[in-house]
């Protein structure tokens, strides 16, 4: 098979507007499966972001939920995005891990 040939059978689609590929798999903007599955993108990131550092710091799921009053099992779920730490909860995950989070108003 030439370049010509393999190019016909490439997946050139263009992607001109994310919300459009959303809309199309998960509904319009506040539609209930939209909103689901912002919420789980939403934990799963999060869960990820906690993972990372946690794993940079070289500590286990047992230490960082021993250091905010928790089990390994609720630490284990934040990380999979299973399920949304709280506010609260999320405040103490990243003191324990040294880190902080700072709310700054975005420069345009």
């Amino acid at each position: 098979m030439n370049i010509m040939q393999t190019k016909e059978h490439v997946n050139n689609h263009q992607i001109e507007d994310y919300d459009d590929v959303l809309d199309s798999k998960y509904g319009k903007v506040g539609t209930p499966e939209r909103e689901q599955f912002r919420r789980e993108a939403y934990a799963y990131c999060m869960g990820q972001v906690i993972f990372d550092a946690r794993k940079s710091e070289k500590i286990t799921q047992a230490e960082l939920a021993n250091r905010i009053g928790r089990d390994k099992a609720y630490i284990s779920k934040i990380e999979k995005g299973v399920i949304e730490p709280g506010v609260g909860t999320f405040y103490r995950i990243i003191e324990a891990l040294g880190l902080r989070i700072d709310i700054v108003k975005p420069v345009y």
